[in-house]
């Protein structure tokens, strides 16, 4: 019985102090399909080569609630062709209340867009599939290494900058 007091007493009359986090929509903000190579480029003979950009934002939507928008670029490329070229931005927001602020970029660069990189990846598949060329599906990808990696070389830069630059 101790136990259940407890954990009234630490919420005390109704007060929402635990960490919350919470999506609250995903969606597609932009969505460009090109094919400035048809009809020709369906008869290329040798196999596209396809280069695959990302790039994570985020922005602060209102109160408690942020913007995460995963944006990928895909160029497929039959010699000097352009076979095809992809540009997506793919979002969500995010509630997020009683979360101490040294960890919200952690969640808004790392974990949020491994949320939404299945769905973003499915748009990405359909688009190219509905161009009529052999569906790509991107191999998942660690944001939370990524993160890290981009922390690191951040604070490896400030602490090789003299003191009076910035």
């Amino acid at each position: 019985m101790s136990e259940e007091t407890g954990a009234t007493e630490m919420l005390g009359n109704g007060q929402d102090n635990l960490p919350q986090v919470a999506l609250i929509a995903q969606y597609v903000k932009d969505l460009s399909f090109e094919n400035p190579s048809a009809p020709g480029i369906y008869q290329a003979p040798e196999q596209p080569q396809i280069d695959v950009q990302f790039n994570i934002g985020s922005q602060l939507a209102g109160e408690d609630v942020y913007e995460v928008a995963l944006k990928i670029e895909i160029k497929a490329t039959q010699g000097e062709l352009t076979s095809y070229v992809v540009d997506l931005v793919y979002a969500g927001l995010f509630g997020i209340r009683n979360v101490p602020e040294e960890h919200i970029p952690v969640f808004l660069f790392a974990e949020a867009p491994r949320l939404l990189f299945p769905f973003a990846r499915r748009v990405a598949a359909d688009a190219i599939r509905d161009g009529n060329f052999p569906s790509l599906v991107l191999e998942p990808i660690d944001f939370g290494a990524l993160y890290m990696q981009q922390a690191q070389q951040q604070q490896e830069l400030a602490e090789t900058q003299p003191a009076g630059e910035a």
